[in-house]
């Protein structure tokens, strides 16, 4: 039985063997999860496959930025190398199997409690997981692909419930296992369509706030002199906030469901994690604030602009330990 370093042992070490093709059966899952296993097999220069499927979907649903994280990774950052299915029928399936494959030859599975998240393969949580027979997995798997739907299906909607993450309450039959955070100084709670959420305000411009970061922040990337990518972007974050539990620490990802749709997947960067970016492309935030702001890709960022837009600051609010709402949107009456 295994009880430790699961994420290594449940979700690398196959792949180290020679292994490229990871069947998953997970009761709940989320992107932001499907995002770091993907990194960090590409980071160790294997190429693997991953094929999940979402049991739990047919009672519980799933949230928006989990939906919308999905299908990114499955269609865009990840494409080829990860696809993502809900189970539409019931009974649902609570079940958590993981099977690895060389090519067509079944090479380990294992089966357990823990859930293809972060929190089931991190710290958060107690979890334990065995070796199982691989080809028994893989048939389990099978029987379960023709009651699913892909997450990039058009009809996935119709069928699964996404439920609405500005509302969002959670469904999950597992809400017990995740702690509910004190809201403090840095973390309250004002917006009506939020209420309930621990939320923080961090503010774009520098320490005295009067003038907007030349080579940093927003304008990270505007240094020709080392051909840096020049939308290259990160949120910095005050020590009031990097020092608190409000955001994960720097060896988790979180999806950031923002005010227009989007979704970014984040980490937080730099010494004390003082930063968040995108880290699978650090131009991929500083995109998202130009296109919003109205400034051309590759343009430096000046505080007129964000004037003109009629913000010098983003809202983050906390849904769980994985999930996150950024608004930069403007008040209508300001």
């Amino acid at each position: 039985m295994l009880s430790k370093n699961l994420f290594d042992e449940v979700l690398m070490q196959p792949a180290q063997i020679g292994a490229n093709k990871l069947y998953v059966v997970s009761g709940y899952a989320t992107a932001a999860m499907a995002f770091r296993h993907l990194k960090n097999l590409k980071e160790n220069n294997h190429e693997v496959e991953v094929e999940l499927i979402v049991g739990m979907s047919p009672v519980d649903g799933l949230s928006q930025t989990n939906h919308k994280g999905f299908q990114e990774l499955m269609q865009t950052t990840y494409a080829g190398n990860f696809s993502c299915s809900y189970l539409t029928e019931m009974p649902p399936v609570h079940s958590k199997v993981y099977v690895w494959f060389e090519n067509d030859k079944p090479v380990s599975g294992f089966v357990g409690s823990a859930n293809y998240t972060q929190n089931a393969f991190g710290k958060n949580q107690r979890e334990v997981m065995t070796e199982s027979d691989p080809l028994q997995g893989f048939e389990y798997f099978q029987k379960l692909v023709p009651q699913t739907i892909y997450c990039n299906n058009l009809e996935a909607e119709n069928i699964v419930q996404i439920y609405n993450t500005r509302s969002y309450t959670r469904v999950k039959r597992e809400k017990e296992a995740i702690q509910q955070q004190e809201t403090d100084s840095t973390a309250v709670t004002v917006e009506p369509s939020l209420v309930g959420l621990p939320f923080v305000k961090i503010t774009l411009l520098d320490k005295t706030n009067t003038s907007l970061p030349q080579r940093s922040g927003l304008n990270w990337g505007q240094r020709p002199e080392v051909r840096r990518e020049p939308n290259q972007a990160y949120i910095k974050l005050p020590s009031s906030i990097y020092n608190t539990d409000f955001f994960p620490d720097r060896t988790v990802h979180f999806t950031v469901l923002t005010d227009d749709g989007k979704v970014l997947i984040c980490s937080r960067a730099q010494d004390n994690g003082k930063a968040i970016h995108t880290p699978h492309n650090n131009s991929l935030i500083g995109e998202y604030f130009r296109n919003r702001l109205g400034v051309p890709n590759g343009a430096p960022v000046k505080l007129d602009d964000l004037l003109r837009y009629g913000r010098t600051d983003v809202n983050f609010y906390k849904i769980d330990d994985e999930t996150y709402y950024m608004d930069f949107s403007v008040p209508q009456n300001g």
